[in-house]
C-alpha cells in the first residue's frame, strides 16, 4: 500500500493538556490553516463515567473526533469551528431526548460553547436573557461560564470541560483560485482559472468576509472576520464567466474574541454566494425557526480541490 501524501493528510498543529496549556504545536499554524481553507477536525478524549454518565460504572477512556464544518478567523489573530449537522447523541447506542442541532462551537485556547435550536414541535415563547449556571457538581470537569436563554426553543451555554487532551486537526489541501473583493473586482487568481476547475468537477469552499457584521450592535465597533464553509450544488454560466455556489448550512455567531453564544448573536443560514460579491442570506431565527433573506456584498476567496 502506497503511503499517504501529506497534502491530503490530516496534520496535528496544535495540542492543548487538560487545562488547556500549549503542549504542542502553536495557535498561529492553526490560524494560518483557516486563512488559508484548510478543514478543521478536533479530537478529545474523555472518560465515561465522568462526563456521559456521572452514575455509570463504566470508566472507559473514549476518544472523539468532530468536523468543524464552519470555522472563523477573527480579526486574523484568533479562530474557532461550530459544528453544524450534529443531532444530540446518548452514547452508547441512541440519540438524546430531543430532535435538536448541537452547534458545538470551540476557540483556539478550549474554551468552548453550545447553542441547541430545537426541532420538534412549536416553537416556545420563552424568555430570553441570562439564565441560572445549573449545577454541575456530579461532573466537576465541568466549567459553565453562562447561560442563556434557558426557557425559549434556542438556548445556549459557554463553558470549558477538562478533556484529556485536545488536538486541532486541519487538511490543508484547498487551493485558492480566486480571491475578489466586495464588487467582484480580482485581488488574486482570476475566473479564468474557476471556469478550468469548475470543468473538473472539483469541490468549492468559500471564505467571506464580513458574513456577521449584521450580528453586531451598532454601538459596538466591527470587528474584522472571515467565515468559510464548503458548497453544496455549484453553478457556472460560461457565457458570463459567473461562478454561483450555493453553500452547507452554518451558524453565524457575532464576532469576538474568544466567540461566545449569547441572546441574540447568532443564527443558522444558508448562502448562494456570486464571484461578483453578491451574497443571499436565508436566514433561520433559531428562537421562532420563522425564516428571512437578505443580501449583501462581500470580498470572498474561492477554494478548490
Amino acid at each position: 500500500m502506497s503511503p499517504v501524501s501529506p497534502v491530503n493528510s490530516w496534520n496535528n498543529v496544535l495540542t492543548l493538556d487538560a487545562q488547556r496549556n500549549i503542549i504542542g504545536g502553536n495557535p498561529q499554524a492553526l490560524r494560518d490553516a483557516i486563512q488559508h481553507g484548510a478543514d478543521l477536525r478536533i479530537y478529545s478524549e474523555f472518560v465515561h463515567n465522568e462526563h456521559i454518565d456521572t452514575k455509570s460504572s463504566n470508566h472507559d477512556l473514549i476518544q472523539e473526533t468532530m468536523d468543524m464544518r464552519v470555522t472563523y478567523l477573527i480579526d486574523g489573530r484568533w479562530c474557532g469551528g461550530i459544528l453544524t449537522l450534529r443531532q444530540p447523541v446518548d452514547l452508547p447506542d441512541a440519540f438524546g431526548p430531543r430532535p435538536s442541532l448541537s452547534l458545538f462551537m470551540y476557540n483556539e485556547n478550549g474554551e468552548q460553547a453550545i447553542a441547541r435550536p430545537h426541532l420538534n414541535g412549536p416553537p416556545p415563547a420563552g424568555t430570553r436573557g441570562p439564565a441560572a449556571v445549573a449545577d454541575h457538581s456530579d461532573m466537576p470537569k465541568y466549567h459553565e461560564i453562562d447561560s442563556w436563554d434557558a426557557g425559549s426553543n434556542a438556548p445556549s451555554s459557554n463553558f470549558i470541560y477538562d478533556f484529556e487532551v485536545l488536538r486541532y486537526y486541519v487538511r490543508e489541501d484547498w487551493k485558492l483560485m480566486l480571491h475578489h473583493d466586495a464588487n467582484g473586482e480580482v485581488i488574486s487568481g482570476s475566473r479564468a482559472a474557476v471556469a478550468e476547475a469548475f470543468a473538473r468537477g472539483v469541490e468549492w469552499k468559500i471564505g467571506i468576509s464580513g458574513l456577521c457584521a449584521d450580528l453586531i450592535p451598532a454601538d459596538q465597533p466591527a470587528l474584522q472576520h472571515d467565515v468559510f464553509i464548503q458548497a453544496g450544488s455549484c453553478y457556472l454560466y460560461t457565457q458570463q464567466g459567473l461562478m454561483i455556489a450555493s453553500s452547507h448550512p452554518l451558524a453565524r455567531v457575532r464576532p469576538a474574541i474568544p466567540l461566545r453564544y449569547s441572546t441574540g448573536n447568532w443564527d443558522y443560514a444558508w448562502l448562494v454566494a456570486r464571484t461578483d460579491g453578491h451574497v443571499a442570506k436565508l436566514v433561520y431565527d433559531p428562537y421562532t425557526l420563522q425564516s428571512s433573506r437578505s443580501p449583501g456584498q462581500h470580498e470572498i476567496r474561492w477554494f478548490c480541490r
